[in-house]
């Protein structure tokens, strides 16, 4: 009778807990559509069973969510905070169930994997195309970020990888390094009387406007130019070098990056100028020390670990 009670009490909180998702799910919809008619559509429920549940979700977190007005929902700040974490809470279950139902597929499976920006990603896409002539089910799904954001995933068990332009936390991460080096230089419209230099200078870079990634104007830029780095001035900062390259090609700024990740044709209206001395950075593939990665992934990193060192 006891065991009975207790397997029913497991099952109960199981259901519980399945529940749970499911209202995040509603929530997540809902904050997407900004329209409950919509919202209940898409996820095939009636209105009323999806405001009933978003009310008892209000009710547990004692906030509230939403501002309702006459023909869309609008998210209140605590609504936004949810959003963020819901969507992570959403992402880890849907992970979690994938996993279990690819344990025994050999043909394929899901990967997660957080990208930086650079042209040696075309090592990994490479890879990634020999891996699936012998496993054509595999799904591969990519995020895109700076170091922090894809770190940060990682940490939380959305991602299997990570790929970071700069030498990761050995204490925390194991890494396989890309066979090839990004070469970092200057974009800028063609017509700049700097255009007809080979390469540039800090001398050349003083009194300019430029513009680069936070990350790399705090780690990058420093091993190049040392103490002149006070010298150099930046404009604006940018997480994708396309954007940055949109206010250069305007005549706003100079663009530091790596080479290849714009386009510099002749047509383009840009070109790039290396540094000197030559500045590089190689880039890693990293896995949380310890982690127990799915089959498929697993397979995945040992397909890594020998096209990366051929």
């Amino acid at each position: 009778m006891l065991l009975r009670q207790m397997i029913n009490s497991e099952a109960h909180k199981a259901e519980e807990e399945k529940m749970e998702i499911r209202t995040l799910r509603y929530f997540l919809t809902v904050a997407r559509e900004e329209n409950m008619t919509r919202a209940a559509e898409q996820l095939h429920v009636t209105q009323p069973t999806l405001s009933k549940a978003l009310k008892a979700l209000e009710d547990e977190l004692g906030k509230k969510l939403f501002t309702r007005h006459s023909f869309s929902i609008r998210l209140t700040d605590e609504g936004i905070l949810l959003r963020n974490r819901a969507e992570d809470l959403v992402s880890m279950a849907d992970r979690i169930t994938q996993e279990f139902v690819t344990l025994d597929d050999i043909t394929g499976g899901d990967i997660y994997l957080g990208l930086a920006e650079s042209y040696q990603i075309r090592t990994l896409a490479r890879a990634i195309k020999e891996f699936r002539k012998q496993y054509p089910e595999l799904h591969y799904h990519i995020t895109s970020g700076d170091t922090e954001q894809v770190t940060e995933k990682l940490d939380k068990g959305l991602l299997d990888f990570s790929v970071l332009a700069e030498m990761p936390d050995t204490a925390k991460y194991d890494y396989l390094v890309f066979p090839s080096a990004d070469v970092w230089g200057l974009i800028f419209p063609a017509n700049d009387p700097l255009a007809e230099k080979a390469v540039l200078t800090a001398d050349d870079l003083i009194g300019l406007p430029l513009f680069c990634s936070e990350q790399s104007w705090q780690k990058d830029i420093p091993r190049w130019c040392g103490e002149r780095m006070n010298e150099l001035h930046l404009e604006g900062s940018f997480r994708l070098s396309y954007n940055g390259s949109m206010f250069a090609r305007e005549g706003l700024g100079y663009l530091l990056t790596f080479d290849h990740l714009i386009d510099t044709s002749p047509d383009s209206g840009l070109v790039f100028r290396p540094l000197s001395p030559k500045l590089e950075n190689r880039l890693y593939l990293i896995w949380k020390k310890y982690q127990t990665l799915s089959p498929i992934a697993g397979r995945f990193l040992k397909h890594l670990q020998s096209s990366f060192t051929q």
